[in-house]
Formats: C-alpha cells, structure tokens, sequence
C-alpha cells in the first residue's frame, strides 16, 4: 500500500469510529445507550429510546461519516480509485470496531450505506432500494438489511466492476458476522416486526 492508501484508511477508520448514536443520546439527557436495548449504537437501538428525532439523526450522521470519508480522499487523493474506496470501507470498520469503545460499536448498515454512495451512488441508491423494498414487503428491518448486503456485490460488479465488488462482499462479510444474532432469530422466525417490539435485542 502507498501511503496516501494507509492515510486513506486510518483517516477512514477514524471518521467512522466517531460513535454518533452515543454522543447524541448522551447530549440530550437519555444516558448511555448501551444501556438501552441491544446495547448498540446504532440507529435503531436509538429509537428504542423513544425518540426518533435522535434515531434519524444517528442515521443519518451514520451514514454521513462513511461518505464524506470517501468524498474528502476523493477531492485529495483523486487517483488511484482504491485510496477513497477504502477510507469508506475502512470507515465501515470503524463504525463496527471503534477504538474508543473497546471495538464495540454498531452493526453497520448505516456506515455501508454511506460508503456505498460516496464510491458509487448508483450501487448506494440500489442497496437503499432493495432495502426498502424488503422493509415494505416483510416488515424486518434486518432481513432487509442482509438481503439489501447479499445483493450489493452483485450490483456493483455489474456497474463498477470487480474490485468494488470484491470490497462489497468483504462488507457484507462483516455486516453478516454482526447480525449473527439476527439471523439466528430469523432462521427460528422470532424476529420481530418493524415497530411491533422496541425491546427486542
């Protein structure tokens, strides 16, 4: 790697471990949002709070972060491609890893969102569209991340090409590996349905 690229990451990584949903729950009174929930600092624990201004902002600042990552190396670091695509995806890492938190942060839909649209907005919007279509159809938020993640790298091969989608699929690696818990209550059909449980971990 050149050392724009290790520039590239670290800068990424740090953006992205910047842990949103703790800082704005914490500034508005409701304590520690691990305390809450699933223990995560994501958007949807957030809304367990109750409210959902605070979860909207948590993701979309969540989201933010991995893009402007991209967009700041892209605007520095032009060529080669590879430099901005892994401040995003190193971001992504970020949000899942962070150091400030002993490496225990989100589950990183938001962050992959963010990631994708600032490498390819074409992929990103695709991802947020199957994303959708899932949440409408069978009502679980995370069932429709992980199918939104399983067909990502098939998209950005077709639209990008190889290298962005050998990235997408190391992502969707990682985002299967944080929603093992998830899946397993899918595969025992107990997970619950958007907005029918707020307790649920």
């Amino acid at each position: 790697m050149t050392t724009e690229m290790i520039i590239a990451v670290v800068f990424g990584y740090l953006l992205g471990s910047i842990p949103f949903g703790l800082l704005l729950t914490r500034m508005a009174g409701l304590g520690d949002i691990r305390n809450v929930g699933s223990g995560n600092i994501g958007a949807t624990n957030v809304l367990r709070t109750g409210n959902k201004g605070l979860a909207a902002g948590t993701l979309l600042l969540d989201c933010a972060k991995a893009a402007a990552a991209v967009l700041v190396v892209r605007y520095f670091v032009p060529y080669p491609p590879l430099a901005y695509s892994l401040a995003g995806m190193a971001a992504f890492v970020g949000h899942i890893f962070p150091v400030w938190l002993g490496f225990k942060g989100g589950k990183g839909v938001a962050t992959y969102i963010g990631a994708l649209l600032g490498i390819n907005w074409m992929v990103g919007l695709i991802f947020c569209a199957v994303w959708l279509f899932i949440a409408a159809t069978r009502r679980v938020s995370s069932l429709a991340a992980l199918t939104a993640a399983a067909t990502a790298p098939i998209f950005a091969y077709v639209i990008s090409g190889p290298h962005l989608a050998a990235g997408t699929a190391a992502m969707t690696l990682l985002l299967f590996f944080t929603h093992r818990a998830n899946i397993g209550r899918l595969l025992r059909d107990t997970e619950p349905k958007i907005g029918a449980d707020k307790s649920a971990k």
